[in-house]
This record gives C-alpha cells, structure tokens and sequence, in this order.
C-alpha cells in the first residue's frame, strides 16, 4: 500500500536543465572567492612559481577527479551523485560518510561566500557590520533555490556569463598592461621580470603542498556537473560535454589569471581580504573600476553561494530517498523544490554570521579550510567508486566499450587521485596551522562511518529478535 505522504507530494525532480545550464552551472560554481580574492593569497604565501604549480597540479586532479565523476555520472545519472555511487560500489557507510561530510563542506563554502559578499560590501558601506550583509544576501539566495530548477538554472546561466566575461577582460587588460600598451599608474610596464626563476619560489616547494588546500578549494564545485545529472535533460550526452569544456576553461582562467597577477604584483603585495583583480583595473585607468570589478566580483561570490546551496540541498534530498536522511528533508514542493532540505542547508551558512564577533579574515580562513579537506575526501570518494564500479561492472560481463564516456588509463587514473589527494592530507597534518583543521574533518569523517555501522548493527539486531517477539 502507498505511503499517503508520497501520494501528496511528488517525489522525483525535473529533468528541465539543458547542456548551456550544466555547464554554466559548473563553470560559475568555480569562479568566485577562490579566484577573485584567494588567487592572491595564494600567490603571497607560495610565490608565483609556487601558485602557477600548485593550480596545475590541482588541475591535474581535477581532470582525475572529473572524468572518474564523468564514467559514473554519464551510466548512472541521479541526483546526489558521487554520494549514490559510494553507496553502490564502495559500501552504504562510505555513502553515507561522503554524502554528509560534502553536504556540511559545501554548505560551508555558502558560508564563505556570504563572508565575502560582506567584506566586499564594505567598500562601499564602510561603517555597515560584515555580519548584515552576510543575513541579506542569505535571504537573497534563499529566495532564489526556492523558485523551481529551471529558474535557478536560468539565473545561475546569466550569473556565471557576467564572471566569464569578466576574467576575459581581466585577462586581455593584463596582457595588454604587462607589455606596455596600456599604461598603469604606478608602475612601468613589469613584462615578466616578475617570474624571474629566482623570485619564483621564495618559500621553497614544500610550501606548495601546504597552499594546495587553497587550490582545491578554489576549484570546488566542479563537481556539480555530478551533482545536477538527475535534472539535466540527455545525461548521456550532455554531461561528457560539460565535463570536457569545463575542465579547459577553468584550467585557462585560472593559470592565466595566477601569470598576470604574479607579473604585474609582487607576490609581498597581494593579501588575503585585497582583490588584485579591483586593483589591476584601477591602475589601468578603467573608469570606474573599482566599483564595476566589486560588483561582478560580488556577483561572481554570491553566484558560488548559490550554487553550494543547491549542490547541499539536493544531496540531502538523495540521501533522505536512501535513509541517510530524515524523511522530512525528501519532500518536495509544487514546483519541485526540496524546500525542508534548503533550509536545513541554510542553517549551516548561519557560521558566515560569526563575523558578528570573530575577525571576518578568520571566519573566511576557517569555514575555507572546513570546505577544502571536505571536498578532497569527497574526490577521493569519487575515484573510489569508480574504480570499484569499472571492476564491478567487467565481472558482472559489462563491455568496456559499452559505456558512454571511460575514464581512460584505469586503474592507474583513480589509484593515482586518490595518492594525490592522501599526499595533500598529509602536507596539512605536517602544517600546524591547518592540523586541527585537517583532525576535525577526518575525526567526522570517521564517526560518521561508526555511527552508520552502528545504526547497521542495530537493524540488524532488531530484525533478529522479530520472529522471538512473535
């Protein structure tokens, strides 16, 4: 007999994003406060030799990372994604495990979003706590993942347009400005003396694997293209598109975007809470700059809000479909929105609003380590599952040429992301600062396996004393 609550609201989503959607979607969840304001950070604390090989290598995981998500997400397309595959092939503790520590990292990168948004509104409202601005813009999105998918899709389209547009014309400005034909300010033409092999890595190497928290952070959200297969219309086709393009463009904006900014800024210059981006086009006499680049960079940061706040929503939705999840978060409204789930999510974006009483540099650097160690599990997680999927898949008599995209060199790819992604574990346990950061994400990570077994182990038990009751 069917369960009256499911009779009275629908419980599958709409299939309504098209290939332009995913990929936006995809693209904007990565462009924001990784690029516009961490990109310097990153550049500070590594030099430019040290930033331009740490982006590269965390493109290198990335492509590891994506094409895994790509095998798997273009033969199973649901919504949840990675969080279902781990549950499929690794075990339902993984699942569980993996689908929880991504939720509270991704709603935590909300939260970073939401602390930028309001350290850039300070430009213009100086004397406007950070913490206001950080309620207002949580409404704003609240708002926005309450209207139906398409809705969302179609906004996030035109949001992430603006931030595609916007690195382009940083990116020619600063060319043009490095080799002279567009005059700076304050500073001669710098052509590339700054990548000079001697200023190229003034902390050494070793200080790029403990930055790279930084990178993976920055190139979060890549996955969503996973995350939105269950709501995007011909998965098959559609989701090898966007993960091609995807990783090109990302790769280019930011490698690109790392060589202007170390050419043109020495690396003491650039700072966490300053936007070189802001400062490049003032130097370079656009009118207006200042104001015009905050907006987008505004723009751009609540965009990647917004997109952590779907990802977070709908994989709780898919958890609570499989029981990792209270039912209540599985219900959706009439235009098919999970809105028990966005809310939940928005109760962990409340962490931006301790900028009320904390230093908001040290709430943006605690809620971005949070998220970074969350989504380097997560990766791992993903080419986990696909690698126990592949080998699921050959003996249960499956062809290889079958599948729509292969993740291609298996097994070395998969073994060789998760190497990768153990290595940058290990450089943040080496790494004071970022130690108690690195223990509490995988002390989560753990007691959510303990819990689920536990809840396995007393299922069962239940069960088995059943026929003895009766």
């Amino acid at each position: 007999m069917n369960d009256p609550s499911n009779l009275m609201m629908p419980q599958e989503l709409n299939r309504s994003m098209k290939s332009r959607h995913l990929l936006m979607l995809s693209l904007g969840g990565v462009i924001g406060t990784g690029l516009f304001l961490n990109a310097g950070y990153t550049i500070n604390q590594a030099g430019p030799g040290g930033a331009i090989l740490g982006y590269l290598v965390g493109g290198l995981i990335l492509y590891m990372v994506m094409t895994c998500l790509g095998e798997l997400a273009t033969h199973m397309p649901v919504t949840g994604s990675f969080q279902t595959y781990a549950t499929k092939f690794i075990s339902p503790s993984a699942g569980f495990s993996l689908g929880w520590m991504y939720f509270v990292g991704s709603a935590a990168t909300a939260g970073v979003e939401f602390t930028a948004a309001g350290i850039l509104m300070q430009h213009w409202f100086p004397d406007v706590p950070v913490w206001i601005w950080c309620a207002a813009f949580m409404l704003l999105l609240f708002g926005l993942n309450a209207l139906s998918t398409r809705g969302f899709a179609e906004a996030e389209f035109w949001f992430a347009g603006i931030k595609v547009l916007a690195v382009i014309a940083f990116i020619v400005i600063g060319v043009l400005a490095i080799s002279g034909a567009v005059p700076l300010a304050d500073r001669p033409a710098p052509g590339l003396g700054n990548l000079a092999p001697a200023g190229l890595f003034p902390a050494g190497i070793a200080i790029v694997f403990v930055t790279m928290m930084n990178v993976i952070f920055s190139y979060q959200g890549s996955e969503l293209v996973g995350v939105a297969a269950g709501e995007t219309e011909n998965p098959e086709k559609n989701i090898p598109r966007a993960i091609r393009t995807i990783l090109v463009r990302i790769i280019l904006f930011y490698i690109a975007s790392i060589i202007i900014l170390s050419s043109i800024f020495p690396a003491s210059e650039l700072g966490l809470l300053e936007s070189p981006f802001v400062t490049l086009m003032t130097i370079a006499g656009v009118p207006f700059a200042a104001d015009i680049m905050n907006f987008i960079i505004l723009t751009a940061i609540l965009s990647v809000g917004n997109s952590c706040l779907y990802a977070s929503t709908r994989l709780l939705w898919s958890m609570a479909g499989e029981g990792m999840a209270p039912a209540t978060f599985r219900k959706l409204t009439k235009r098919k929105v999970p809105l028990n789930a966005l809310l939940f999510t928005m109760v962990f974006s409340l962490l931006s609003l301790l900028t009320s009483f904390m230093e908001a540099d040290a709430v943006f650097v605690l809620l971005m380590s949070v998220a970074g160690i969350s989504v380097t599990i997560s990766w791992m997680g993903i080419a986990a599952s696909q690698f126990m999927f592949r080998r699921k898949y050959v003996r249960d008599g499956g062809r290889i040429e079958d599948l729509k995209f292969k993740a291609p060199l298996y097994p070395i790819l998969p073994l060789f992301c998760i190497a990768f992604c153990l290595l940058i574990l290990g450089f943040l346990f080496v790494d004071p600062t970022q130690r108690i950061g690195l223990l509490y994400g995988v002390g989560f990570f753990i007691a959510c396996m303990v819990f689920y077994k536990m809840k396995e182990l007393r299922a069962k038990k239940v069960m088995a004393e059943a026929p003895a009751a009766e």
